[in-house]
């Protein structure tokens, strides 16, 4: 997009399209045309012979072609013009081919007429070495370990794909390098005649071996038979329906370009075998278990076992959920290097696909604006084409003070993303880079860059000066509101009730960095707001973003990331297109997620903020089945997936026939699948009638917004498509995406773009509307297209309907993490993000989006929707884990307890539970590469999350789904000091630590009451209570980290939650003692026969 405008308002409903500063919307200029003679086969110069005068291959027509293609057509073509169709002749030092005897020509060159070569060892090495130096090692890294001496026998399992392999399948004539005549069958030097030419053509090994010929029709074709033979073969070698590559690292099935962008690795067999003989070695410990437990309840205890046994079973189901997706957990590996190979050949342009990067922020004062700027910073300065990005601010709360930071880190764009690619600098966010101690001195960094460097980080300074000038500014608003620096009042005024707005920071052909190179695009979104509407939260602003983007650039990739993630890795944008544009399995893959890590977390992790079980884990299971689950950010999405179309179907294999049956019993059975698929066909040809209807309109729609002038205008779409009902039955795709003609044509461009003379006034005019409040009404946006609504975890519905469409999704994890950002590292902060999460699971399990009812006869596998289930049922797990923490400190105080007196076997079946969960939890730590630090903080959070953000989140969402009450939780912070880690000590109250607080001071009251009765009884009462003990300790091991979030630093506790704990554990254990309610009472004195005899 070509534009120059400043904000650009408007609303579609009210009739208003207002242009603020704007200037001349400036037009691209052209490009220089390229002087001089170029050769009409390979593109190349045609060069200059001895007398000054260029080379001339015909002298019938003169058609420019350079010396090194005309001697490739004499030896290899027909030996004549494509042009004139003239036959060649030689010229001087040319040599002779067959035919030219049959011309009497005046060329006196004996010299070279003929080449005798009596090595044709040296002419063969020459040959591979000429041709075919642009796949070496030493140029662009190819590793296909094609031989260069061919004396050397090849591996059984190498193709034949260049001079010295051999393959009887594959007919030399259809290798990517023609064989030479003298060349047998199977590719080995034979006799030969001497008087045979082997004059090598000429090649300059730096270029691509296209420009030298290789493109004429026939070559064409040859290639084209050669790429589907070697899919055939990748296919036939261990390709899955999924269209999944084979795993072997070392099939050489083509040149470097043309292999494969990524390939899956396995978990070891040495360790993830183990790890599964112990998960069904615990399946039969459990069988074991639950039959003794059921066997043997307590009779004096009924209720307490009762209730223990139904935790139990449910723990054993949630945990066998948990399991489904560990079983076939895979890894992944990317090749950059081929991806530039294929997509960024040298004297061609890129050919690598635009994308379209989301950034949302709502609140700046809750959202430091600093860290917006971050990253959006990280986007613009990223490893990729700068025509090939466009970067989408969504202002979600209209405030001024994201616009103006957003200025400023326009402008400061200029001068840190030159500085960046030119000493490949990472992270390329500034906030992260310059707080890295790096020694310069050790690490002997050139002087230059040191100075670079330093004037670098001077500017940064001053641009967070002018950030935190803003800020402080905003922290009072006037009373009459905003103003530009024109001193038009700012539109977003009335956070609830203002139009659409747009602003175009960069983009257009004017904006240079301090270098004079083009910088990517980044344009501010505030969608329109109206009050007494449901705007959909982070879900809308996002369906409104698809809609603008796709307007104005429509790349086919979309890239979301929270403006607290900045891309710490610039080539991540890369290792997101080694799975998109892969050709084979490229087209199914919907989206690529990638997991989030994070900044400024204590070493101890105390609430497990980094869920590496999760992450490392759980994601890389779900890789092996289906894909893993959309997280919310640092996702790389097709567009045409968002859109809720279907993943391509798989092409099945044609099915075997028997002649060992009668015909008759072949067609009993096969009636019923007859009927079974005639339905599926049936639908089937309406759906391709369907988009053959929509590219048939696609085409007159082009065709019939040409202006008298030759060019498109936006003002005749509308009428054109509403004053046509014809055209307007066969698109039938308004009810879908909307009433906006330009977003529905580019729904039907599965490649992007959008029209090159379209104006940018216009485009911005369409884009407005498409943000407009009303524009979703009586559309299926939310439903079916885009992000899906109904839930505050839009990410996992949006993801669970794009599997649901048959397709799949991919995990990969770089070396180097590709996001990071910030997470609440507070206790109370840390239970409120839980708290959301939770909540959204319980909104999908009582919607019809639920996994357990929704979604059959889809794309989606049953492991994954197994998976799907396990992430929508966990809150309910907060019921029996509360119930569960609490009978310890029930059995302690009535003296009873879950199990009968234990006997040997049940010491066995005990003693084999426990070592079966240590051993499988050992097990799986060792595949999955995670400390046991990390595991263990996992499993305390689990319990602490478990007994409060899971549990309210539970009746938070009964609430609202049956009564429609919001309830919201407030969090206060009470207090704080400077420092490290400044968030992690601050205690701010809120309703979600009464539950575990309840929970740990009954415990601790049940272990002093427990002692104490056990002192006051006796040596014999202690044998029952270490059980019970045990059993307490348990639960409040696990809800330590709790203890210490409540407590605070050492230094400065709250000393009046240590005081009241104590009081209450302190009373509450002496009246026990006193009190002894669960005892007989006895009045009077005991009076017993005496067993002396006096007399």
């Amino acid at each position: 997009m070509s534009t120059s405008g400043r904000l650009v308002a408007g609303s579609r409903n009210r009739n208003e399209f207002v242009v603020i500063n704007a200037d001349e919307f400036g037009r691209p200029k052209p490009l220089q045309e390229l002087s001089g003679r170029i050769c009409q086969i390979c593109g190349e110069d045609v060069e200059i012979m001895q007398d000054g005068d260029p080379f001339v291959a015909c002298h019938e027509c003169g058609l420019p072609v350079c010396r090194p293609c005309y001697e490739y057509e004499r030896r290899e073509g027909n030996q004549s013009c494509p042009q004139c169709k003239t036959r060649y002749k030689r010229h001087k030092g040319s040599a002779r081919v067959a035919g030219d005897e049959e011309e009497e020509d005046d060329v006196d060159d004996l010299e070279n007429e003929f080449d005798f070569s009596g090595d044709q060892q040296h002419f063969m090495n020459r040959e591979f070495h000429g041709r075919h130096n642009v796949g070496s090692s030493s140029d662009v890294g190819f590793s296909g370990g094609l031989p260069t001496n061919l004396d050397t026998e090849p591996e059984s399992n190498i193709r034949c794909l260049a001079y010295g392999g051999e393959d009887e399948g594959i007919s030399p004539y259809h290798h990517a390098v023609v064989v030479p005549s003298f060349l047998g069958s199977q590719g080995r030097p034979v006799l030969h005649d001497s008087s045979i030419s082997l004059q090598p053509r000429p090649m300059d090994p730096n270029k691509d071996l296209s420009v030298y010929g290789y493109g004429s029709v026939t070559w064409k074709d040859r290639i084209e038979e050669w790429k589907e033979r070697q899919i055939q073969i990748v296919n036939h070698l261990g390709g899955n329906s999924d269209g999944d590559r084979p795993d072997d690292p070392n099939l050489p099935m083509m040149d470097e370009s043309r292999q494969p962008l990524s390939r899956k690795l396995p978990i070891p067999s040495k360790k993830i075998n183990p790890y599964r003989i112990m998960i069904l070695l615990r399946l039969v410990v459990l069988g074991f278990f639950f039959h003794y437990r059921l066997r043997h309840p307590v009779p004096n205890a009924y209720g307490l076992w009762f209730t223990s046994v139904i935790c139990e079973i449910w723990f054993a189901i949630s945990w066998i959920l948990d399991q489904f997706p560990k079983w076939s957990p895979i890894e992944r590996e990317t090749y950059l290097d081929r991806l530039s190979l294929r997509y960024e050949k040298e004297g061609k342009p890129f050919e690598l696909a635009s994308i379209d990067i989301f950034v949302s922020t709502v609140d700046p004062l809750k959202e430091p604006p600093l860290i917006t700027a971050n990253t959006v910073l990280s986007i613009l300065a990223v490893d990729y084409p700068f025509d090939k990005v466009t970067c989408y601010v969504s202002d979600d709360g209209a405030a001024m003070l994201t616009f103006e930071a957003l200025s400023e880190t326009s402008e400061f764009a200029k001068k840190w993303v030159p500085f960046c690619k030119r000493f490949n600098i990472e992270p390329r966010a500034p906030e992260w880079y310059f707080a890295q101690k790096i020694d310069y001195l050790k690490a002997k960094v050139h002087p230059a860059f040191v100075r670079e460097r330093r004037a670098m980080k001077r500017s940064y300074e001053d641009f967070k000066v002018h950030i935190n000038t803003l800020v402080a500014k905003a922290q009072r608003a006037p009373e009459e509101g905003w103003t530009m620096q024109d001193g038009t009042p700012w539109p977003g005024n009335d956070v609830h009730d203002h139009p659409g707005m747009i602003q175009v920071f960069q983009g257009h052909a004017d904006v240079h960095d301090g270098e004079g190179n083009m910088v990517p695009r980044l344009l501010y979104v505030s969608r329109e707001k109206r009050p007494g509407f449901d705007h959909h939260k982070k879900a809308g602003s996002m369906n409104a973003l698809i809609r603008v983007s796709a307007i104005i650039s429509n790349a086919p990739y979309i890239l979301n990331v929270d403006c607290d993630h900045y891309i710490n890795n610039s080539k991540s944008l890369r290792e997101a297109m080694c799975f998109m544009m892969d050709p084979v399995s490229g087209n199914k893959v919907c989206f690529v997620q990638f997991p989030q890590r994070f900044d400024g977390i204590d070493r101890h992790d105390r609430y497990s903020n980094r869920n590496v079980i999760f992450f490392d884990i759980n994601m890389k299971g779900l890789d092996g089945i289906q894909g893993p689950i959309y997280v919310g950010t640092g996702c790389v999405f097709r567009r045409q997936a968002l859109y809720g179309r279907d993943a391509p179907a798989k092409e099945k294999p044609l099915g075997k026939t028997c002649n060992c049956w009668p015909k008759w019993c072949c067609s009993c059975c096969n009636s019923r699948r007859k009927n079974k698929k005639g339905n599926t066909k049936q639908k089937k040809k309406v759906k391709s009638r369907e988009m053959s209807s929509q590219v048939h309109a696609l085409e007159k729609f082009n065709e019939g917004v040409k202006g008298s002038d030759g060019e498109k205008c936006k003002d005749d779409i509308i009428p054109l498509v509403y004053s046509n009902p014809i055209l307007a039955s066969e698109l039938k795709l308004e009810k879908k995406f909307g009433q906006s003609p330009v977003f529905v044509i580019s729904t039907l461009e599965e490649n992007g773009g959008i029209p090159k003379d379209a104006s940018s006034a216009s485009l911005l005019k369409e884009a407005l509307h498409a943000i407009s409040r009303g524009y979703e009404d009586k559309t299926e946006w939310g439903k079916e297209v885009g992000w899906i609504y109904g839930s505050v975890t839009e990410d996992i519905l949006t993801g669970f309907k794009m599997h649901c469409h048959g397709w799949r999704s991919v995990y990969c994890i770089p070396k180097r993490a590709a996001f990071k950002g910030s997470a609440p590292i507070n206790l109370s902060d840390r239970l409120h993000q839980v708290l959301r999460w939770a909540l959204g699971s319980v909104e999908i399990f009582m919607s019809k989006h639920c996994p357990i009812w929704y979604g059959y006869g889809g794309g989606l596998k049953w492991m994954q929707r197994l998976s799907y289930i396990n992430s929508v049922v966990y809150p309910w797990t907060s019921i029996p884990l509360v119930t569960y923490c609490t009978l310890p400190a029930v059995c302690l105080l009535t003296g009873n307890f879950i199990v009968p007196e234990i006997s040997n076997y049940a010491s066995i079946v005990f003693m084999a539970l426990f070592l079966s969960i240590a051993a499988s939890a050992i097990l799986e730590m060792q595949w999955g590469g995670v400390g046991l630090e990390d595991w263990w903080r996992n499993e305390q959070f689990w319990v602490i999350g478990g007994v409060s953000s899971h549990f309210f989140a539970l009746f938070q969402g009964l609430l609202k789904v049956f009564a429609g009450v919001n309830t919201n939780f407030t969090v206060t912070s009470k207090g704080g000091e400077d420092g490290e880690f400044l968030e992690l000590y601050l205690f701010k109250w809120t309703s979600l630590l009464i539950p575990p607080m309840t929970i740990l001071i009954i415990n601790i009251i049940g272990v002093v009451a427990g002692v104490s009765n056990a002192i006051n009884n006796g040596y014999d009462s202690w044998g029952p209570l270490y059980g019970k003990l045990l059993f307490a300790v348990w639960v409040i091991i696990h809800l330590y980290p709790f203890l210490k979030g409540l407590m605070g630093k050492h230094e400065r506790a709250p000393t009046i939650i240590i005081v009241w704990s104590f009081i209450l554990a302190s009373v509450g254990s002496l009246l026990w003692v006193r009190v002894n309610p669960f005892m007989a009472k006895q009045e009077g004195p005991v009076l017993e026969i005496c067993g002396l005899d006096c007399n």
